[in-house]
């Protein structure tokens, strides 16, 4: 039996091939994917912050998470401004990629993530005032750049990309589940605008966007589980982007969840008990297809790792997905007070924090060891999925 494989091997991510230019230096290429980062660090942070536990120090431990979330979004930020100055070549790549191209809809994401931990966690260092004002500015920039993703990467996978009939993957969420996340993070925002004109439109936005994004994500689910029927799992590192599925679906628990307690200071009274109806019986629901996709999405990476799984990038895909299921759960709890749901976002959010030190321990690893940053990255073949016993990554 093959062992879990932990050393980085590029050459086997789906649509991307190493070159054989060794004048490539660390911090020559930089994707979007490295954005997933900063929202699987960051929704540490909130998930533990919204927990319906009293932890002695878990606020503290949420507090520095999300300042580290925070500083990794600086630092990518500028270091993506500046790959794009200094390659602008090797950049454009990325749009003709058909896999990493779907990655330009984590950005968006680590945006929305760090503003509603401002507001959560941060606040208690910063003061309420100076949180608010930061999560409007990274909450606006968040969903702005999120639903031109929502577009602008879908259409080009219309109109110009070349995939196969077993493409789809967990990563073709990535460009549309940022207005999810921009509803949910919205819903925080609710309360703190002025007048009630403001505060109902803002959370009919919030409801607008969650349905673009769910009804987007039912689909794209839907060809996923179809590609996994007919021609099975790819067993190479496209495998953790199964988890991806996880981030519309608990998401969507948490947005429900924050809409329907924040409508009541934003609609009349029936509308606003209709919110918090919906929040309950459509959450509960999408709640147990997560809880489905979680045994799944296990038993094949399971079964992956026993042959070959590689460490890449996409094994950030293991912490962002499970944060929201985390916070969907706990949002259920608050709806309903049932002790099953209150035991369950414990139970996942050590999941989160198991996944989360080990992606961010090995990412350190072999980004010291310049494994990460100094592979370029060209269009080239994904890998062909494949059913039965699997031979290799």
């Amino acid at each position: 039996m093959a062992t879990l494989n932990t050393h980085s091997d590029l050459s086997n991510t789906p649509s991307i091939t190493a070159t054989t230019d060794t004048s490539s230096t660390p911090g020559t290429y930089l994707g979007p994917n490295w954005f997933a980062s900063v929202m699987g660090t960051g929704i540490v942070a909130t998930a533990g912050a919204t927990l319906p536990y009293d932890v002695p120090g878990l606020h503290l431990f949420t507090l520095g998470v999300w300042e580290i979330a925070l500083a990794l979004l600086l630092v990518l930020s500028v270091a993506f401004v500046v790959h794009w100055i200094r390659n602008p070549r090797a950049a454009q790549r990325y749009h003709h990629d058909p896999t990493l191209i779907q990655f330009y809809g984590a950005p968006p994401m680590a945006f929305l993530t760090v503003g509603a931990g401002a507001v959560l966690v941060g606040r208690s260092l910063i003061g309420t005032g100076l949180a608010v004002d930061l999560d409007w500015v990274l909450w606006s920039i968040g969903t702005l750049t999120g639903l031109i993703s929502a577009v602008a990467v879908p259409y080009r996978l219309f109109t110009e990309l070349s995939i196969r009939s077993d493409s789809a993957f967990g990563g073709w969420l990535m460009p549309i589940v940022p207005p999810m996340v921009s509803s949910a993070t919205g819903a925080l925002l609710i309360p703190h605008l002025a007048t009630a004109t403001a505060r109902a439109t803002l959370l009919y936005a919030c409801v607008a966007m969650f349905g673009l994004s769910l009804i987007a994500s039912l689909i794209v689910i839907t060809l996923i589980w179809s590609r996994l029927a007919h021609f099975g799992s790819s067993g190479s590192t496209r495998v953790p982007t199964l988890w991806i599925v996880l981030g519309p679906l608990g998401q969507s628990v948490t947005a429900a969840g924050l809409l329907g307690t924040n409508a009541a200071v934003a609609v009349p009274a029936p509308f606003a008990r209709g919110f918090a109806f919906f929040s309950v019986a459509a959450g509960v629901p999408i709640w147990g297809f997560a809880v489905l996709w979680i045994a799944l999405a296990t038993a094949l990476t399971v079964r992956t790792a026993r042959q070959h799984l590689p460490f890449h990038l996409t094994w950030w895909s293991f912490t962002f997905p499970v944060g929201t299921f985390v916070t969907g759960t706990t949002r259920l709890f608050v709806a309903t007070h049932l002790p099953a749901f209150r035991v369950a976002a414990g139970v996942s959010y050590l999941g989160l924090l198991g996944a989360w030190l080990l992606v961010a321990t090995l990412t350190a690893r072999h980004l010291t060891a310049g494994r990460l940053l100094a592979t370029p990255v060209v269009p080239g073949p994904g890998p062909v999925s494949r059913k039965g016993s699997l031979t290799a990554a």
